[in-house]
């Protein structure tokens, strides 16, 4: 499977490739300030440290894997006005992923719900995006259904897991503790996107703490994107450039140390003005 885009790489004279156990792989986003893909990066363009230490990037290329996207969608109360658009959304989302991995969806609101089943079949996705609606008097259960789609990731072993939540500005009642959760999200090797919807709540119960930190570290640590809108209006929109997004990222391969112990923190920058890059931060056996 291929994906329908090409990136010219320069550096012909990249140096050639070290035995699998003394390289790492890892997936780059490059955006402009737009918040459009970058293309065109090659070697020279990246640089990556592990722990402080410069490693040695040795090659770049587009992004070809296939995709595991579970879809994370807020059906609760909260999401009432906005199922019209939220259904748009994910149906355009859907469309543009389509032939690029497979695609499940859970619902939280109530309690999470798998909807449908990881699948390569658009239809049946599309069929359950248009069975969403808000359910009254529910609130969220985020964190409990980020749980319940890392063990799904764990259990397939999945080779490019990615979980794009939507969320509205309500009530959380997951009381799941966000260190574990984050533990478990580390471990999985999924990046997380997440979609706020409304203004932010000034809740400071337990529930939306944990719900909160687990969007914002979690995304950040993943190499995921994380937008927060006003309006439910803007939902088609965003969806479109994280689709765009993640159907251009690029594999950087760069080579590791001989130390035993895993490194506990990776950081790839740019050397392109105007180029903003998201990557993952933590490894997955840290």
């Amino acid at each position: 499977m291929l994906f329908a885009f090409a990136l010219s790489i320069p550096g012909g004279s990249q140096a050639p490739q070290r035995p699998s156990d003394r390289t790492r792989d890892i997936y780059v986003s490059a955006i402009d300030a737009t918040g459009a893909p970058v293309t065109g990066l090659g070697v020279e363009d990246f640089k990556v440290r592990e722990d402080g230490v410069a490693r040695e990037v040795l090659k770049v290329a587009p992004a070809t894997a296939p995709m595991q996207v579970m879809l994370l969608v807020d059906d609760s109360q909260a999401a009432g006005l906005a199922v019209h658009d939220l259904r748009l959304a994910l149906t355009a989302f859907v469309d543009q992923i389509k032939g690029h991995g497979e695609i499940g969806l859970v619902t939280i609101g109530e309690r999470p719900t798998s909807v449908v089943a990881s699948t390569p079949d658009v239809t049946a996705v599309k069929n359950g995006i248009n069975r969403i609606f808000a359910r009254p008097g529910s609130g969220a259960y985020f964190t409990e259904g980020v749980r319940e789609v890392i063990r799904g990731v764990q259990k397939r072993k999945a080779e490019r897991p990615v979980i794009v939540a939507i969320t509205f500005e309500g009530v959380e009642f997951s009381n799941l503790p966000y260190p574990r959760v984050l533990q478990d999200l580390y471990a999985s090797g999924a990046t997380l996107h997440a979609l706020e919807v409304g203004a932010p709540t000034s809740s400071v119960d337990d529930e939306m703490r944990n719900r909160n930190t687990v969007i914002a570290d979690g995304t950040d640590n993943t190499g995921g994107r994380r937008d927060q809108v006003l309006s439910h209006i803007a939902l088609p929109e965003r969806m479109a450039q994280l689709a765009d997004e993640l159907l251009h990222q690029y594999v950087v391969t760069y080579g590791r140390s001989d130390a035993l112990i895993p490194p506990e923190k990776i950081q790839v920058t740019t050397t392109r003005p105007g180029v903003t890059v998201r990557a993952r931060k933590r490894t997955a056996d840290r």
